[in-house]
């Protein structure tokens, strides 16, 4: 929640879907975002990600805002071991 990546819910309907925080560190945020965007064009494995995602029926950027919070668990989990 901290940089704005946590899930909200934001359905309507018979839609269930999810946005991300608006709240939180926006510079922390941005800086999310350029990782995912960098990932999405070097990493095959994001790639790979990027395309089932999208082919289950997720819009890109539903599938960003979930690389979003996994590159944010992943992080956090790196600067707390130490």
């Amino acid at each position: 929640m901290l940089c704005g990546a946590c899930p909200i819910p934001a359905s309507s309907g018979k839609t269930n879907r999810h946005r991300l925080n608006r709240g939180g560190n926006r510079q922390a945020n941005s800086a999310l975002h350029i990782v995912v965007l960098a990932r999405i064009r070097t990493n095959e494995r994001t790639q790979a990600y990027m395309k089932k995602r999208l082919v289950e029926g997720l819009s890109k950027r539903e599938t960003m805002r979930c690389l979003k919070r996994y590159i944010a668990r992943e992080i956090f989990h790196a600067l707390t071991s130490k």
